[in-house]
């Protein structure tokens, strides 16, 4: 019973930590080594506040949500 209580303890922290969302920078990288790992070049990642006018399309959430992340080709 101790480790299942232990477990669930251990589980609503991860849940919580990972709500809480990484650094837009942070993802941004991650994004970027995803497009590099598939060959894809001459494209510009820009972060931007949500329900800013984006010209190009989403790729990416951060910060709680508050940012975007956006993905132009050219």
């Amino acid at each position: 019973m101790k480790n299942f209580i232990l477990a669930v303890g251990l589980l609503i922290f991860a849940g919580t930590a990972l709500a809480q969302g990484k650094s837009c920078e942070e993802l941004k990288a991650e994004i970027a080594a995803k497009l590099d790992g598939k060959g894809i070049s001459n494209y510009s990642l820009e972060i931007i506040d949500k329900g800013t006018a984006a010209g190009g399309k989403v790729v990416g959430t951060c910060e709680k949500g508050s940012k975007q992340i956006v993905y132009k080709q050219g």
